[in-house]
């Protein structure tokens, strides 16, 4: 039975004890809700590696910026609920905004420092200081053995493997593929703000990465020349860019030649929707190409 918990002290609590048998690992999927396939892969890779899996379902307040979108961000528990509860999940974590900040706010972050204002950090100021504060208490109110991120959220992914390294946190980062549609956008639960026109504008993310994923195959190294190429297939009066980018997947800095670490990165705004796409090298060719 999967038990759907508010509490941080009944969360802890059913944590421990699906962790009482030996070796038995547990594994986190930390969401906003609003879940679709991407999420749903992660909590089936985590059903594959662990004993047990406990799903958050948190829209984290502190991520957001004073002009950004949480109060319209979808909520949608009962539905989300009831998709976890077909995938098998033993624990559903859905605490209120007063539960996990009681004081109303925090005086203590976890503050990512420049990596955290690198790609999405540089515009959307204090996001990863707040993605990486909730990750955390996430992590000591659930102490998981691993914790389960998509990989479309790639620099979020980056500041997480840093936070879990510096801090000598006892979690293992695992990382899913990105899923997308059959057309090749990347779900997203932003995705359904879209209009039919600027779902059809969206798919400029996808086909600029493809399109520097044909320039690699044909052996072009010069990042300068893989940026501009998906700068030019962004490039739409609909469609505002917020950043096309070739970076280190770990530090999110950029880099002048294609190697097996490099990250291509898109984001842009269609209206008042912001989406994000990205493309890890190392899928393209084999490292023994690069």
């Amino acid at each position: 039975m999967m038990n759907v918990v508010t509490s941080i002290a009944e969360t802890r609590a059913l944590c421990r004890s699906l962790r009482t048998a030996p070796g038995t690992t547990l594994g986190l999927v930390p969401t906003m809700g609003a879940l679709h396939e991407g999420h749903l892969s992660l909590v089936r890779a985590a059903k594959r590696s662990c004993g047990h899996v406990a799903v958050s379902v948190f829209v984290n307040p502190t991520q957001f910026g004073p002009n950004e979108d949480l109060a319209r961000y979808p909520r949608t528990l009962e539905a989300d609920c009831a998709l976890l509860q077909a995938e098998g999940v033993d624990l559903v974590f859905a605490p209120s905004a007063a539960a996990m900040y009681p004081t109303g706010g925090l005086s203590t972050f976890v503050d990512p420092g420049e990596l955290g204002t690198r790609l999405d950090g540089r515009s959307r100021p204090g996001h990863f200081r707040g993605v990486a504060t909730v990750v955390t208490k996430l992590f000591h109110i659930v102490q998981p053995d691993r914790a389960f991120f998509g990989q479309k959220d790639a620099a979020q992914v980056a500041v997480l493997r840093r936070m879990v390294t510096d801090l000598d946190l006892p979690v293992e980062v695992v990382v899913g593929p990105t899923v997308r549609d059959a057309d090749g956008l990347a779900l997203s639960s932003r995705n359904q703000f879209l209009t039919p026109g600027q779902r059809t504008e969206a798919l400029r993310l996808s086909q600029a990465l493809q399109c520097a994923r044909r320039a690699i195959e044909g052996g072009v190294r010069d990042t300068g020349v893989v940026v501009e190429k998906m700068r030019g297939h962004l490039e739409s009066p609909d469609l505002v860019i917020d950043y096309v980018e070739a970076v280190d997947a770990d530090t999110l800095l950029p880099q002048q030649n294609v190697g097996e670490s490099t990250l291509l990165a898109v984001a842009a705004w269609l209206g008042d929707v912001r989406l994000i796409d990205n493309l890890p090298v190392r899928d393209v060719l084999p490292v023994q190409a690069l």
